[in-house]
């Protein structure tokens, strides 16, 4: 973990922005902006762009997994510049947080993997990127959203280790855990070979 530099008081509202623009839910606002329905109505009901894509629309797919990791990124980003890295750190994990769990829709979202993987890019561009390479890597071979998702979440700990980011490993095993909690129905499905792949109607 970084040192805490920064006062309580400063941590608080970049913990309390943060959260709020991870709330957003881009998946929706798209999805509703397009003419596409009630996203939560469509597929798995999942706020994220791999339900999205199930609406046959790849243009929205495309911007809501960009917006979704956009705003982790974003979050990072500007509480670093404001504070420092553990402004920083405490600012993904409140917006991956707002992601999970948006006050907008009853603390109902999304798996927020797309926002874990904006996160690490922001935070270690390495070990972003890699994390990024096995999700594509991952869903290429075998088609299947959350398995890519889970791969890419359980390998970020070890490209932490391998591009000497260990302050870290506390925050990034945090969100891990998260992913895999709201992944806990696929992981099931998964098992019994159920689960649907990328593109299938659900």
């Amino acid at each position: 973990m970084p040192q805490i530099m920064s006062s309580p008081l400063s941590l608080v509202i970049v913990a309390v922005l943060a959260y709020l623009l991870g709330s957003i839910p881009f998946g929706i606002v798209i999805t509703r902006a397009m003419g596409l329905g009630d996203l939560r109505s469509i597929g798995s009901g999942n706020i994220g762009a791999t339900n999205v894509l199930r609406t046959g629309n790849k243009g929205a797919a495309l911007a809501t997994l960009v917006l979704d990791a956009a705003k982790g990124g974003v979050a990072v980003l500007i509480a670093r510049y404001a504070l420092g890295e553990d402004a920083a750190q405490l600012a993904g994990l409140a917006a991956f947080l707002g992601h999970l769990f948006p006050v907008w829709l009853g603390f109902k979202g999304g798996k927020g993997v797309a926002t874990f993987l904006g996160i690490l890019l922001a935070l270690a561009w390495p070990v972003g990127l890699a994390a990024c390479a096995m999700w594509l890597i991952t869903a290429v071979v075998f088609r299947i959203s959350s398995l890519a998702a889970l791969v890419a979440a359980a390998t970020s700990v070890v490209w932490l280790m391998v591009f000497h980011q260990g302050r870290m490993v506390v925050l990034v095993f945090i969100l891990t855990v998260l992913v895999y909690i709201r992944h806990w129905a696929n992981i099931q499905r998964l098992k019994a070979g159920t689960e649907p792949r990328i593109g299938a109607a659900k």
